[in-house]
C-alpha cells in the first residue's frame, strides 16, 4: 500500500544519527592515541557505571554472557555445583551456567515473566550454591525474599541484568543487590555499545580483585599470572561509545515509560501485560504484552509493516541442550504458557506518538474481526 508508514522493531540508525558527531570524535581519538584494549574509556565508564549503579566497583568484559560466566567461575562454582534460575530467559543465562560446569536447575516464574521466589526453596539442594535471577524486560526480579532465601541457605545472589540497567527495586537499582551484577552492552540493549560488551557490578573487593584478573589471562601484572584466566576484556572503542550514550540514558528510560504508558492505555481490556508495583521503576527494555492467537496476530502485523518479536518462542528447559538434565514439558507450566502468548512490541526512544498510534490501532482491528 502506498504510502504506508512502516514501524521498526528497532531503529539504531535513528539513535546514531543524532549522536554520530560524538561517537566519531571519540572513536578518532582512541586511533590517534592507540588507546584499544582496556584503555582510559574503559576505566572512565568502568567509574560511571559503578556509580550509576550504585556500587563500589564496575568492570567491563567482553560480553554480558561473559559477565556471567567469569562471576560464576570466579566464585568457585562449577563440578557438581547447582544454580537456581529462570527457565524463560535467553539461553545464554543457562549457557554461562553450564559452561561453568555447574547445573542448571529452573524454577517457574509469576506474571511478571520473573522468577518466583516462592518455589525456589523447593528447589535447594546440598549442591545449590547459587540464585541467578534474571530482571527480564526491564522489569525487577523480587528481590527481597530471594535474598532471604539466599541468607538463609546460604547461597550467593547473581543478577542477571542484561535487560535492566538503572531499574529500580525498592530505591535500589538492579546490580546493586546481590554478589554482582551482570549486564549487557549489545545493540539491542537501552544502554548500547556498537558490538559486544558487558559490564560487571560487585561491592565485594575481593570479587572484583579476581574478576579483573580472570578476564586478562589471569594476570597479575604484564609478566606474570596468577591462574589460568580468560580473554574477556571491553575494548575502548566500544567503551567510548558506551561514555556518549550513558549521558542521554535516563532521557531514554523515561520516553520509554512514556511509550509504555501509552501502550497501555491504548491496548487496556484487549491485549494482558505486567504492570509496576509499589516501589518498582522499570526500564523497559521490552513491552511484552500477552494476548491470545498469539501466531496470527504478530503475523497480520508483519503485513501491516509492523515488526515483532517472540522473548522467548520455546524454554530453555525444551531446548536441545537442556535436555540432558531431565526436564519435559508441564515441568513449568506457567513459563510455558506465557511462551504460547507473549508477543513484544516495538519499543525505543525515537518511536513516535503515530507509530505508537498505527501499532495498537492494528491490534485492535485484529480482534475486532478475529473474537
Amino acid at each position: 500500500m502506498s504510502g504506508r508508514i512502516s514501524v521498526k522493531y528497532v531503529n539504531l540508525p535513528l539513535q546514531y544519527e543524532y549522536l554520530k558527531d560524538d561517537i566519531i570524535d571519540k572513536i578518532k581519538n582512541i586511533f590517534y592515541k592507540g588507546d584499544f584494549i582496556l584503555g582510559s574509556e574503559v576505566k572512565n565508564l568502568e567509574k560511571r557505571f559503578a556509580r550509576y549503579c550504585d556500587c563500589k566497583y564496575a568492570l567491563g568484559v567482553g560480553n554480558g554472557t561473559d559477565a556471567l560466566f567469569l562471576v560464576i567461575k570466579a566464585l568457585n562454582i562449577g563440578k557438581d555445583d547447582e544454580v537456581i534460575t529462570a527457565p524463560n530467559s535467553f539461553i545464554s543465562t543457562a549457557g554461562a551456567i553450564a559452561n561453568a560446569g555447574a547445573k542448571p536447575v529452573f524454577v517457574d516464574v509469576r506474571d511478571d515473566y520473573n522468577i518466583n521466589p516462592y518455589l525456589i526453596e523447593d528447589a535447594i539442594t546440598s549442591k545449590t550454591k547459587a540464585v541467578l535471577p534474571v530482571h527480564l524486560t526491564g522489569r525487577p526480579a523480587d528481590m527481597n525474599p530471594i535474598l532471604e532465601i539466599a541468607k538463609k541457605h546460604d547461597l550467593f545472589v547473581i543478577e542477571d541484568a542484561a535487560q535492566a540497567i538503572g531499574t529500580e527495586y525498592n530505591d535500589k537499582k538492579t546490580g546493586s543487590f546481590g554478589i554482582a551484577g551482570c549486564f549487557s552492552l549489545h545493540p539491542l540493549k537501552n544502554l548500547n555499545a556498537g558490538g559486544d560488551g558487558g559490564m560487571i557490578t560487585t561491592n565485594d573487593l575481593d570479587l572484583y580483585e579476581k574478576l579483573i584478573k580472570l578476564r586478562n589471562h589471569g594476570l597479575r601484572n604484564r609478566d606474570e599470572c596468577e591462574f589460568w584466566g580468560y580473554n574477556s576484556r571491553l575494548d575502548s572503542i566500544q567503551a567510548a561509545i558506551v561514555n556518549v550514550k550513558l549521558d542521554y540514558l535516563d532521557e531514554w528510560h523515561e520516553k520509554l515509560r512514556n511509550i509504555v504508558t501509552t501502550y497501555q492505555e491504548k491496548l487496556d481490556g484487549i491485549v494482558s501485560f505486567p504492570r509496576d508495583k509499589s516501589r518498582v521503576n522499570s526500564t523497559n527494555h521490552l513491552f511484552m504484552i500477552q494476548c491470545d492467537k498469539r501466531d496470527e496476530l504478530q503475523n497480520y502485523l508483519s503485513k501491516k509493516d509492523i515488526e515483532t518479536k517472540v522473548h522467548y518462542p520455546l524454554p530453555i528447559h525444551l531446548q536441545e541442550p537442556a535436555k540432558k538434565l531431565g526436564y519435559k514439558e508441564g515441568d513449568f507450566p506457567i513459563a510455558e504458557l506465557q511462551s504460547k502468548r507473549i508477543l513484544s512490541l516495538p519499543i525505543y526512544p525515537e518511536l513516535t506518538d503515530e507509530q505508537i498510534n498505527i501499532v495498537t490501532e492494528e491490534i485492535k482491528n485484529f480482534y475486532s474481526h478475529n473474537n
